[in-house]
C-alpha cells in the first residue's frame, strides 16, 4: 500500500485520519494478461490503482478493430471516467496487457469521502485538473495537429519504458496509424 499513498501524496497530502477512512475502501486483486478489468457496455463502479502491470483502455471501431486510447502502467489510476461519473454503460474496455496487481475502491464511497475530508477532495480536484483537463487537452491537440512521426517521437519521449513492453500493433493503434506505417517511421530514425 506504500506505493499507493506515495502516489496520492504527489497530488495532495492526506492526513492519517483521511488515510484510515480511505483505506477501509481499498481492495486488492489480480488480473491475468488478456483478461478484462472492464468490458465495453458495462457500468463501472470502481477506480483502480495499478500496483504492478499494464492495462490498455480501448474501444472497437465499426470494423471491429481495437483502437487504443491510452495505456496505464504501474502507479496510474484507471477508470472509465465519464461512464463512472454518469453511471452509464461505458464505451471503453480495459484489458490487462501483462499480469496486473490492482488496488480498487468504490467510486461512490470515495465521493462520499470527498464530502467528509477536505484533503481527499483536494486530491480529487488536483488529479482531475492535471489528467482530465491539462493532459487531455494537450493530447487532443497533438493528435489532430502532429504528424505520425511527431506523435511517435512524443510517445517515445514521454513513455520510454513502454516502448519495450508493448507490441508494435499496440503502439500503432494508440498513435492512430498502421503497424506498417510505424515500422517505416522507426526505420527512418
Amino acid at each position: 500500500m506504500v506505493t499507493f499513498w506515495e502516489f496520492i501524496d504527489r497530488y495532495s497530502l492526506i492526513s492519517e485520519e483521511s488515510k484510515k477512512a480511505w483505506s477501509a475502501l481499498l481492495k486488492t486483486s489480480e488480473i491475468a494478461k488478456g483478461d478484462h478489468f472492464l468490458e465495453q457496455g458495462t457500468i463501472p463502479k470502481d477506480i483502480t490503482f495499478i500496483r504492478r502491470g499494464l492495462l490498455s483502455y480501448y474501444y472497437l471501431d465499426e470494423k471491429g478493430e481495437k483502437i487504443i486510447k491510452r495505456f496505464f502502467p504501474e502507479n496510474s489510476l484507471v477508470a472509465s471516467t465519464s461512464a463512472l461519473l454518469q453511471q452509464e454503460a461505458g464505451s471503453f474496455s480495459i484489458e490487462a496487457l501483462e499480469d496486473t496487481e490492482l488496488i480498487s475502491y468504490s467510486f461512490n464511497d470515495f465521493r462520499n469521502l470527498t464530502k467528509q475530508y477536505n484533503d481527499i477532495a483536494n486530491f480529487y480536484i488536483s488529479y482531475l485538473e492535471r489528467h482530465w483537463v491539462i493532459e487531455k487537452e494537450f493530447a487532443e491537440i497533438t493528435l489532430k495537429s502532429a504528424t505520425a512521426k511527431q506523435r511517435y517521437l512524443e510517445f517515445e519521449k514521454n513513455y520510454p519504458e513502454l516502448i519495450l513492453r508493448l507490441k508494435l500493433h499496440q503502439i500503432a493503434s494508440y498513435l492512430a496509424i498502421t503497424p506498417t506505417q510505424l515500422s517505416r517511421i522507426r526505420a527512418e530514425l
